[in-house]
C-alpha cells in the first residue's frame, strides 16, 4: 500500500484499507493523497469522511473504436472519474493527451473537488481524458472521438449528474460536439450540458479567457500584498495555451514585463521584455513561438530558473520539484497549471521566501466561470462580457483574501491553507448528509 493512500485512508473497524493499484500506481494522484494528508495534519476531520475523500466516487474506463481517415480502426481509451457529487454535479475538463492515465485523471478529478469548495460553487470535482495525441488527429478523426467518447459516458453524464469543460487539447468545438451528441440522445438542445462551449450556443463570453484573468487576479492581489508596483515587476511564463497566452496578455497590459515565455516546441527570452501583442499574432498565425524573431531562444530547462518576480507555470503537472525548485529565482509562484508542484519541491519552497499561489486558487477562474454558463444556460439569459469579469474578479478575490486570512491567522502554508477551505466544506456537508443507507 502506498503511503499516501494508508494515511489518507487509516483502518476502519480494524480492517486496513485495501489499495486500489489503479490509483495507487499514478505519481500524480499519489501526490493530490499527500495533499490531503496534510490537511488531515491541521484539520480535525471525521476518519469515515476523510477515508471517503481519500478515493473517487465513480470512476469509468471505455474503449473509444474510430475509423480513421485512412480507413484502419484505433482503439483509444477513454476515462471520466467523478470525485464527488456531495455538494451538486460533478464538473471538471476533458483532456486529449498521450500521458492521460486512470490516476491522472483521478487526481485531476480530486483537485477539482477542492477547487470548488474554496469557490463555494456548488459542484463536485470531476475530470476525463482520452489518451492520445490530438495534434495527430484530423478534424473528422477528432469529432468521431469525441461523439464515440460522449456516447460510451452516456449513462453517467447530465447537467445535473456532470457537466464537462475544455482542457488541455480540446476546446469550444471539442464541446460543441458533446453538446451536440448529447442532444441528440436527450432529444433536445441541452446546451447546459457542458461548458467553455461556442457562444452561439449557449458559451459565456469571457470563458475562454477565464482562467488566465483569474490567474492575473491573483497575481495583482499578491503584490499588493508584498508591495510589490507592476510596472517594476518581471514575468515568466511556462505554456502559451489557452491559459498561459492570456495571463502573458493580461500581465502586459497591467504594466508586467514578460521576459520569457515557452511551450512544448521550445522557450524564449528577452530581458527587455518580450513584445505580447507581437508574439501572440506570430503564433496565431501558425508560427512556433521558439521562431519569434525578437527574443533570445533558450532551453526549456532553464525557464523555471530564468529570474524574475513572478513565476507563472501553466502547462503541465509536476514541473517543480525537489531538483530545481531550490533554483527558482522568483519571488510569486502562481500555479496556474494543475498541480505543477510536488510535495518534495514543496517542502523546498515551504524554507525560502517565495509567495505561493496554489493551483487549487491560482486557476479557479475557469470553473468559476463555467458555473456562470451553467446558471446561464439553465436560467435562458445571458450576461455580458463586463458582468462575467466583474462577478469573476470578486469571487477570486474574495477566495484569495479568505485563503491568505486563514494562512496568517493559523500560520499554514497559502497551499494547505487553500486545500483546508475546500476539503472542510466538502467533509461538513457529507457530514450533514450522512451516509447512505
Amino acid at each position: 500500500m502506498s503511503v499516501a493512500m494508508s494515511a489518507v485512508a487509516p483502518e476502519l473497524n480494524g480492517h486496513p484499507h485495501t489499495p486500489v493499484p489503479v490509483y495507487d500506481n499514478s505519481p500524480t494522484f499519489r501526490m493530490a493523497c499527500r495533499q490531503l494528508e496534510s490537511v488531515a495534519e491541521v484539520v480535525e476531520i471525521d476518519k469515515g469522511i476523510l477515508s471517503r475523500m481519500g478515493l473517487p466516487k465513480r470512476s469509468i474506463v471505455v474503449s473509444i473504436p474510430v475509423k480513421m481517415d485512412d480507413g484502419h480502426t484505433e482503439v483509444f481509451t477513454g476515462y471520466r472519474v467523478q470525485h464527488s457529487l456531495t455538494s451538486g454535479p460533478s464538473k471538471g475538463g476533458l483532456r486529449y493527451h498521450p500521458s492521460v492515465d486512470l490516476g491522472e485523471v483521478a487526481a485531476l478529478a480530486m483537485w477539482m473537488s477542492w477547487k470548488c469548495g474554496i469557490m463555494n460553487l456548488p459542484f463536485g470535482g470531476a475530470k476525463g481524458g482520452i489518451s492520445c495525441d490530438p495534434e495527430a488527429l484530423s478534424r473528422t478523426e477528432k469529432e468521431h472521438l469525441t461523439r464515440r467518447f460522449t456516447e460510451e459516458v452516456l449513462c453517467i453524464i447530465g447537467p445535473r449528474q456532470d457537466v464537462m469543460a475544455p482542457d488541455l487539447g480540446t476546446d469550444e468545438q471539442v464541446m460543441a460536439w458533446i453538446m451536440d451528441t448529447y442532444s441528440m440522445k436527450v432529444g433536445y438542445a441541452c446546451p447546459e450540458i457542458v461548458t467553455g462551449k461556442p457562444v452561439e450556443l449557449g458559451g459565456c463570453i469571457g470563458r475562454r479567457e477565464a482562467t488566465g484573468r483569474g490567474v492575473t487576479y491573483c497575481i495583482m492581489e499578491a503584490m499588493k500584498e508584498l508591495n510589490i508596483r507592476p510596472e517594476e515587476s518581471t514575468a515568466v511564463v511556462q505554456g502559451f495555451g489557452n491559459v498561459g497566452s492570456v495571463a502573458c496578455q493580461e500581465l502586459h497590459q497591467r504594466g508586467v514585463k514578460v521576459v520569457a515565455v515557452g511551450d512544448r516546441y521550445g522557450s524564449i527570452r528577452n530581458p527587455r521584455g518580450i513584445d505580447v501583442p507581437a508574439l501572440l499574432l506570430h503564433c496565431a498565425a501558425g508560427k512556433l513561438l521558439r521562431d519569434f524573431p525578437n527574443a533570445d531562444p533558450i532551453d526549456n530547462a532553464d525557464l523555471l530558473t530564468t529570474p524574475c518576480t513572478v513565476l507563472v507555470p501553466a502547462a503541465l503537472e509536476r514541473v517543480v520539484t525537489a531538483a530545481n525548485a531550490g533554483r527558482l529565482r522568483c519571488r510569486i509562484l502562481a500555479e496556474a497549471a494543475n498541480g505543477p508542484t510536488t510535495p518534495e519541491a514543496d517542502a523546498v519552497l515551504n524554507e525560502s521566501e517565495i509567495f505561493i499561489i496554489p493551483d487549487v486558487l491560482c486557476n479557479a477562474g475557469g470553473v468559476t466561470v463555467s458555473y456562470f454558463e451553467w446558471v446561464q444556460d439553465i436560467q435562458q439569459f445571458l450576461w455580458s462580457e463586463e458582468q462575467t469579469n466583474q462577478k469573476l474578479q470578486e469571487l477570486m478575490l474574495r477566495a484569495f483574501h479568505r485563503v491568505s486570512d486563514l494562512a496568517h491567522s493559523r500560520d499554514l502554508t497559502m497551499r494547505v491553507a487553500a486545500l483546508s477551505l475546500g476539503v472542510q466544506k466538502i467533509a461538513t456537508e457529507k457530514q450533514k448528509r450522512g451516509l447512505f443507507p
